[in-house]
């Protein structure tokens, strides 16, 4: 293989779960009995309709004794108005004592605050008549009932049903505390930091092996570093038209992070690793095979990022490195990536690319003993 330098997409991927935009638990805010459960199970609600609805009766009750007292404090506020009314002229021409003037203007006082507490009263008992009907504050899915009609509910049982906003929904992922800061300290202000996270566009691969038809953005980054793992939890947000996705699904979400300029990508079969050190097997001038160091990078795929020890132009060794030894001269023959690496390759590849290009294998052409060379570790996925 002629080893090429071209700018190279770095992308990272990691295991995500789906959840809601918003998820409404519905618990009853009055105690009483299920009478009816007006929606159907897992399908759409809209803000206001009706989920459930418990018996009234004791609501509508005590709403007509808290509207039968405020009739009463009401008339005694007439009452009392009338008398201030009455006594004010008469004390003005001394005909009663001022004493009874102020009493009446104070036992008005007293009436008006009573007729304001009974208006309170009477608000209360109409807003817990409300409450007999269990309404979705929000638009989305609405799950399972976990109650039943006949059952006694109240605001210290368990909640009703749960309703979730799931277009958009969000895709929540962990990332380490070494890739957050990797990210984050590249920047030097806010600004620049808020405006790349604006331009990331992520990636979301279902459990089943598609990729979902939509693009991600980045949503937020959670407050804290989970002490006991090291990592953080950020969220992406996801378009969901049809509400296929539902909350709890896993899945990967893949974002690219950076683009590499000039890099050196070279297959990981023909890197040769030995107790952490790295080889690759070069063709040398009159097809010699010789032995060169490298340091690897980032992975991408089946492919590695070469950081130093091969340049641009030089012919590796992809195949028969067991079969050569230092010195010996070779005929490079073409090799074709197999199935099973082209497919590596296209799933991999954060983007469509072009068809891998053909790479050179050898044969020796001598088959006199040699010592045998560090043994490949394999191939890494």
């Amino acid at each position: 293989m002629t080893v090429k330098a071209s700018d190279v997409p770095i992308w990272s991927e990691w295991v995500a779960t789906t959840d809601g935009a918003v998820n409404a638990k519905i618990r009853a805010q009055v105690t009483g009995y299920l009478t009816t459960q007006k929606y159907i199970e897992g399908s759409d609600v809209k803000k206001g309709d009706v989920l459930f609805t418990i018996d009234d009766r004791p609501f509508r009750a005590a709403l007509d004794q808290a509207k039968g007292d405020l009739a009463q404090q009401e008339a005694r506020l007439g009452k009392a108005t009338i008398d201030v009314n009455r006594y004010t002229p008469l004390a003005a021409e001394q005909a009663i004592s001022q004493q009874e003037l102020d009493d009446a203007i104070q036992a008005k006082l007293a009436a008006e605050a009573a007729v304001a507490a009974a208006k309170a009263v009477v608000e209360n008992a109409q807003v817990n008549l409300g409450f007999t009907k269990v309404t979705s504050l929000i638009d989305g899915v609405a799950g399972l009932a976990n109650a039943q009609i006949g059952d006694l509910v109240g605001p210290n049982g368990s909640e009703l049903t749960a309703v979730s906003t799931v277009n958009p929904i969000k895709v929540y992922f962990t990332v380490s505390e070494r890739e957050y800061l990797n990210w984050t300290l590249q920047d030097k202000t806010d600004a620049e930091l808020e405006e790349k996270s604006k331009s990331l566009s992520f990636d979301l691969v279902l459990s089943n092996g598609t990729t979902w038809p939509h693009k991600g953005k980045f949503y937020f980054a959670d407050r804290q570093i989970d002490v006991r793992t090291g990592s953080i939890r950020l969220a992406a947000i996801f378009e969901n038209p049809r509400n296929l996705l539902r909350p709890g699904q896993f899945g990967l979400v893949r974002t690219t992070l950076r683009t590499q300029k000039d890099a050196i990508v070279i297959p990981q079969r023909a890197v040769i690793e030995t107790q952490g050190l790295y080889q690759v097997m070069v063709i040398e001038a009159g097809d010699k095979i010789g032995v060169r160091p490298i340091k690897v990078g980032d992975r991408i795929g089946s492919d590695w990022i070469v950081t130093s020890g091969i340049t641009a132009g030089e012919t590796i060794l992809v195949e028969g490195q067991q079969k050569v030894r230092p010195g010996m001269v070779v005929h490079p023959k073409p090799y074709t990536p197999s199935a099973q690496e082209k497919a590596a390759a296209a799933e991999a590849a954060p983007t469509p690319s072009s068809p891998p290009t053909p790479t050179p294998t050898t044969t020796p052409t001598t088959n006199a003993k040699s010592p045998t060379p560090p043994q490949q570790s394999g191939e890494k996925r």
